[in-house]
């Protein structure tokens, strides 16, 4: 039998195999015979090391081995020793040698010295030796370059995400292994965490991070921002930097240098295990990690450790603390965290190093999100369930076909509330359900509004979604289009082209979902949440709840919702008891509700100063501020020298906050009188009549008296001439003066080009000065002003996409003789271009044609086209991507790419 020191020795040899290197006797000793060479027993100076290692045939570290079970941290000593005094005749790296390793072949550390205050750190196997050849190459390391960040340039940024990056950074020189970032929902997580990717990629040279989303649909809108973000002071989209992937079956690119994925998708390509796109889609909230016990990761050559520098884990919930959690250890890399929910499995995992907090309740305060109300609807099915009497017939339905039967009952058919849905669908119940929020819509929930407003339904599953939809339609006497299923079973269209329609188009008003909209997906007009379905997790409820926190500008809200004024709050509907059973519900602002604003600042002058006072204040303060003009806000800084309604808002909520009440007295007997006296400091400005009285005053002022008496008659009918023709007469004055001026205008007028072709951000440059004064010019008016002029000569459909400017311009200038969306112009080009090309004798074949439409579509939208996009962009990756369209064109991709862009946009 061999000895456990022998045992250990032949795992650490397989070991550095799989990683790639060439494992030699002292006896057999040749440096060169590959790029990694570790030698047996080496002497040292100190004595013969286990394993000298070999870069490109120049030292570089060693590895202690030892029988599995020795504790390793203490032997990083001897190690030590070893690489302080390589012996004379040894060509080296450098002395000492910078690489340390101890391991027992169950368990490995690492050491490099070019780290600040180098401290070992546990590692899943050993680097590939092209991994180590890189380090030693750069001459330093990333936690080196991770000590001294630029300064944060804070403009486009908010406080709170201010406050993220330069704490996490912080952290980051500190070489905390896990860092913790807790932002509200609609905070800008995502946007954030674009900063930075970009600071850690362009700063600190890390060479390749993952990003970790809960479900694909989240991983679509992750790359999405990523690819519409400009980072400061570049004057460039991210994705014209730095190369980001969607991981997908394919595998790794190796030129990303971010890489989106779910946590299931990079266990899959760990672990050589199929997964389809539909079992990413699911939210890890509500999924059994159970059948990863049965098969853990191991080391895999093309998923090596130190495939990533970083990994960011959006919406860090419970999936990483468990089985899917060896994912996270596998990789030799800093974890940053991020979460609107933090639980104390959160905090446990990532070591309580907390390095940012923005939670909900301080987003609502500084205009980031909204305050939300709950509206219970108790029904007799809901609350007790039913009876169906033996004799009846009863229809059942097959889950998974649809297909119904009648089924005669022998015995009574009795069920309770929590079977509702699940194993009984009893459509009166939705259909009552339904009714009572139809009835309730102008009355108690939006007095005085008559449209139904955005509204997200959570059914329990597929079935259950499609009678909410049916008997929605039916209640609201509406067509298919007022409301929609948008969950992954849905047929003939894409579920993220009706998660864009439910965002900004009229219809649908209700969507109905399962969990496919729960977390993540932001529809900001969205105004009602209706819980049809109970939720075990609580994480998963807020996060499901932080659907309809958003903010939205009134004329976003406007555009998709006509009778809207402001987003002062959203309503949650609970049908099921969801807020009711045992779950951390953050608490609304305003706990009292039905106490007006007169009354409520009447309560604080005459000494009241409980905590639901302060809380319900700090609200209405809060959507007080979001309703007032520049000047009205001067005033209320002025009563208060200098202190706008957020600021006081900020104090109020200050004063509840358990940590400051902490901070201000450690002792516990003192606590309340503590939190009392901080309370009555918040309210003091509230003593003065003279903010009270401007507060109320402005109050009124912020609403209008409706007069539903006095009649009114037509004097006459007609639209705005005058103002239609000023608008066209600012255009054309603002063609002229900036032909030569604007990169864009010159090129479309035809004059000497300072470029070749038309770009997207040229059109973006030609946009953003048509908005600005003097000539605010907002092309869908544009295009309006010009159809009530020239009628006969301009098509219907308006300026939509930014692309369509090109169309303004042309016609303007008398370049055509209509005005179409531009891509009816790039449709007829195309013909005419592919009749040019028959006639020279190149046909294309139906699978090239195929690209060919997709290209010319993308051009249609976007102006220009490159090989990045066809590999990261739906249309192209669902296609196969920049291989297959390379393969599909036999090498001549990027010439036929030229000339298809030259002849449609040019």
């Amino acid at each position: 039998m061999s000895k456990p020191e022998e045992r250990a020795r032949t795992l650490i040899d397989a070991q550095l195999e799989a990683a790639g290197w060439i494992v030699q006797d002292r006896a057999e000793l040749n440096r060169k015979a590959g790029l990694g060479v570790a030698v047996r027993e080496y002497p040292m100076a100190t004595g013969p090391c286990d394993y000298l290692l070999f870069i490109d045939g120049k030292a570089c570290g060693v590895i202690e081995a030892k029988k599995q079970g020795t504790p390793l941290v203490g032997v990083a000593e001897q190690s030590a020793r070893y690489i302080a005094a390589p012996p004379a005749p040894l060509k080296t790296w450098g002395e000492p040698l910078r690489f340390t390793y101890e391991a027992s072949g169950l368990e490995t550390q690492f050491l490099d010295r070019a780290d600040p205050d180098a401290r070992s750190r546990r590692v899943f196997s050993f680097h590939r030796p092209e991994t180590l050849l890189g380090w030693l190459k750069d001459g330093s390391s990333l936690r080196a370059r991770l000590q001294t960040p630029p300064p944060l340039n804070p403009e486009g940024l908010r406080d709170c995400q201010v406050e993220a990056i330069t704490g996490l950074e912080e952290s980051l020189a500190e070489d905390r292994p896990r860092s913790l970032i807790h932002m509200a929902t609609g905070a800008g997580k995502t946007f954030t965490a674009a900063n930075i990717c970009y600071r850690l990629l362009a700063h600190a040279k890390a060479r390749r991070i993952l990003f970790l989303v809960d479900r694909n649909n989240l991983g679509r809108q992750t790359l999405k921002e990523f690819q519409g973000f400009r980072p400061y002071g570049t004057n460039r989209l991210f994705t014209e930097i730095y190369n980001a992937q969607r991981l997908g079956a394919a595998g790794l690119d190796p030129n990303a240098q971010v890489v989106i994925s779910t946590i299931q998708r990079v266990f899959a390509q760990l672990s050589g295990t199929e997964l389809s796109e539909e079992d990413e889609e699911a939210s890890a909230y509500e999924q059994d990690t159970a059948p990863l016990t049965t098969k853990l990761v191991s080391y895999n050559p093309d998923f090596p450790p130190e495939t990533f520098d970083i990994v960011i884990v959006d919406e860090c919930h419970r999936s990483i603390y468990g089985t899917w959690r060896q994912v996270l250890d596998y990789f030799d890399a800093h974890i940053i965290g991020l979460t609107a929910t933090p639980s104390p499995h959160t905090y446990g995992f990532f070591n309580q190093n907390v390095v940012a907090e923005y939670p909900y309740e301080r987003s609502v305060i500084d205009g980031v999100n909204v305050d939300g109300e709950i509206f219970r609807i108790r029904t007799q099915i809901g609350e007790y369930g039913s009876k169906v009497p033996a004799g009846f017939t009863v229809p059942r339905r097959d889950r998974h076909t649809r297909r119904e039967r009648l089924e005669l009952l022998d015995d009574d058919l009795i069920y309770a509330g929590s079977d509702l849905d699940r194993t009984v669908i009893a459509p009166n119940q939705i259909r009552t359900v339904l009714e009572t929020y139809r009835d309730t819509l102008s009355t108690e929930l939006f007095p005085g509004r008559k449209e139904v407003p955005k509204t997200l339904i959570f059914a329990k599953d597929d079935n259950h979604a499609e009678e909410i939809v049916k008997i929605a339609r039916e209640v609201f006497g509406k067509g298919n289009d007022f409301a929609k299923k948008i969950t992954y079973r849905v047929s003939g269209v894409n579920p993220e082209q009706l998660i864009n329609q439910f965002r900004n188009d009229y219809n649908p008003r209700i969507a109905v979902t399962v969990d496919m909209i729960a977390t993540g997906t932001d529809v900001k007009p969205l105004e009602v949440l209706i819980f049809m379905r109970d939720v075990r997790s609580a994480l998963y409820f807020e996060q499901m709840r932080g659907r309809g926190v958003r903010t939205v500008s009134p004329d976003d809200l406007r555009k998709v919702t006509p009778d809207a004024t402001t987003k002062e709050r959203f309503i949650l509907i609970d049908a099921v008891g969801v807020t009711e059973s045992e779950k951390i519900i953050a608490k609304p602002l305003e706990r009292e509700r039905t106490v007006s604003f007169d009354k409520l600042l009447e309560q604080v002058a005459s000494g009241r100063n409980d905590e639901d006072v302060v809380s319900t204040l700090a609200g209405r303060l809060a959507a007080l501020d979001r309703k007032l003009s520049p000047e009205q806000k001067e005033r209320i800084e002025e009563a208060t020298h200098g202190l706008s309604l957020n600021m006081l808002a900020g104090k109020l909520l200050d004063s509840l906050d358990e940590d400051i009440i902490r901070q201000r007295s450690p002792s516990p007997e003192e606590r309340d009188a503590t939190a009392e006296m901080l309370r009555e400091e918040a309210l003091e400005p509230f003593n003065a009549p003279e903010l009270r009285n401007l507060l109320m005053e402005l109050k009124k002022a912020s609403e209008v008296v409706i007069d539903p008496y006095s009649q009114d008659v037509v004097i006459s009918t007609g639209f705005d001439q005058k103002a239609a023709q000023a608008m066209v007469d600012r255009f054309k004055q603002l063609l002229d003066e900036k032909q030569d001026e604007v990169i864009a205008l010159s090129i479309l007028y035809g004059k000497p080009k300072v470029q070749e072709r038309l770009t997207y951000e040229s059109l973006e440059e030609l946009k953003a000065l048509m908005m600005q004064p003097p000539w605010l010019l907002e092309p869908i008016q544009l295009w309006a002003a010009y159809k009530r002029l020239q009628g006969d000569k301009v098509r219907s459909n308006p300026a939509k996409v930014l692309t369509d400017i090109v169309a303004l311009v042309r016609f303007a200038i008398g370049a055509t003789d209509s005005l179409a969306p531009f891509s009816a112009e790039v449709q007829q080009r195309f013909n005419l271009w592919l009749g040019r090309e028959k006639k020279a004798g190149r046909e294309y074949n139906q699978e090239q044609l195929g690209w060919l439409e997709a290209i010319r579509d993308h051009l249609a939208a976007n102006i220009e086209i490159s090989l990045p996009d066809m590999q990261q962009l739906p249309q192209f990756t669902s296609r196969g991507g920049v291989i297959a369209a390379q393969k599909a064109f036999g090498g001549q991709l990027k010439a036929v790419i030229d000339d298809v862009t030259q002849a449609l946009v040019a």
